[in-house]
């Protein structure tokens, strides 16, 4: 008669490692079957009987041989998973070279705005006296405008340069001083 057990007391019964009860598993030398991801062991008389004849000279070298199949096995997945991290480590270095370039570039255009700014501002102070009959606005106080409205900063440079570029008479650009001036208007189709 077949008895159920669990792979440790068959480990007991027959004499042998755990290792050796999954290898004969693995040669079909045991019946097996598996539950709930445990695995069981069928033991009978015939099964106790035909283990004990077997020498400890042959169990030794199967599970040698068991263990040596378990390393190899550990070394490519060792050999892998070397790969896949140097290939994410490299996947890595290029995104932050890209970041690094992207913001390189961000603040050189935001140096360029503040030097624009700074210039508009020092025109503005001088012909401030000039140009009281005209209603201006300075880029900080029409940026102040455009956020109060949700607009980023990209975009309200993007209206900025539009402007310019279809000659809205609001947006006076001077070319050779790189001077903008901005005349105070309710900018609803800006918004």
């Amino acid at each position: 008669m077949k008895k159920l057990v669990s792979t440790s007391e068959a480990s007991k019964i027959l004499g042998i490692s755990i290792q050796g009860i999954h290898y004969r598993i693995k040669k079909n030398q045991l019946e097996a079957i598996k539950e709930d991801g445990k695995t069981f062991v069928y033991i009978d008389n015939k099964t106790i009987s035909s283990s004990s004849k077997v020498p400890l000279q042959d169990n030794s070298s199967e599970v040698i041989k068991v263990k040596d199949e378990q390393i190899l096995l550990l070394e490519k997945t060792i050999k892998w998973m070397k790969k896949q991290y140097k290939q994410e480590i490299k996947r890595l270095d290029l995104n932050q070279s890209k970041i690094i370039e992207v913001f390189k570039s961000e603040i050189t255009l935001l140096q360029q705005a503040y030097n624009e700014m700074q210039n508009i501002y020092k025109i503005e102070n001088k012909n401030a006296n000039q140009n009281e009959q005209f209603d201006l606005l300075n880029i900080k106080e029409f940026f102040i405008l455009m956020k109060q409205h949700n607009k980023t900063d990209n975009q309200i440079k993007t209206i900025i340069l539009d402007r310019i570029k279809n000659e809205d008479k609001r947006f006076l650009y001077n070319k050779n001083t790189k001077e903008l001036l901005i005349y105070k208007s309710d900018f609803l189709d800006l918004i």
